[in-house]
């Protein structure tokens, strides 16, 4: 359903309550005619300081996510974006293409996840071989690597930044993620990816490309850009990398 402030399309954006960047970084891409809408995952335990603090922080994501989705839904959006990135990567390939049946299932529209924009992003650069940063623990990166050689690239290395908790992930500055990109870039590297969708990138991202030679993918910039194809909305967006910028 659209509305009379957003003719062209109305997303439904499902987002864990710690995170203060996805909505942010969001609207610096909104075209006109455009509405993101958050629905809130509540995180009561934000730790993510070791392995099972991770697993706890993921079984309640997990557990919150049908009710966010409920909540979203109550504004008719058009199609959902999953503002979050660690459960889409979960279980590999299959385990994302589950996840995303699962969704369409309970919202009953199509869905954006943060593991399929990735994939989208990266066969529209025609990438082979690509570094990965992410804010999380070596559990979770584990699962970001099987994704990525799952789907068919090469990985040429994937750097966790260890966050402690979900909200300190955006506390994250830019010279310590363009020192994380830069420590999984090589010559025979052709996109950089983040994953993290708490990380604040989308800038960084659109500046790192053109002095690196090469794309890189912020994980809300490719959510967005997915999101906004698949709907038919083409129009190009400056200052968030080349996905929105030419494709």
């Amino acid at each position: 359903m659209t509305t009379v402030l957003a003719p062209r399309a109305v997303f439904g954006v499902i987002v864990p309550s710690t995170n203060t960047v996805v909505e942010d970084e969001y609207y610096r891409m909104r075209p006109e005619g455009v509405s993101y809408h958050a629905g809130r995952i509540l995180i009561e335990h934000a730790d993510l300081s070791d392995r099972a603090s991770f697993e706890v922080f993921l079984e309640g994501l997990r557990a919150q996510i049908q009710g966010a989705i409920d909540s979203v839904l109550t504004c008719l959006p058009d199609h959902l974006i999953m503002g979050m990135s660690a459960e889409t990567f979960w279980g590999g390939a299959q385990g994302n293409a589950e996840f995303e049946q699962w969704v369409r299932d309970v919202s009953g529209l199509e869905v954006t996840s943060g593991a399929a924009a990735c994939d989208a992003a990266l066969k529209a650069l025609g990438a082979r071989r690509i570094g990965v940063i992410t804010p999380y623990q070596p559990i979770a990166d584990e699962q970001v690597r099987r994704y990525f050689t799952e789907i068919g690239y090469d990985v040429a290395a994937v750097h966790g930044l260890r966050c402690s908790s979900a909200t300190s992930i955006a506390h994250v500055t830019p010279d310590e993620l363009e020192q994380a990109f830069r420590t999984v870039d090589g010559e025979d590297v052709d996109v950089l990816v983040q994953a993290g969708t708490n990380l604040p990138v989308v800038g960084l991202a659109d500046r790192l490309e053109r002095e690196l030679g090469k794309p890189v993918i912020a994980i809300n910039s490719a959510t967005v850009w997915h999101a906004l194809r698949t709907r038919g909305i083409d129009d190009k967006i400056m200052g968030a990398g080349r996905l929105l910028r030419e494709l």
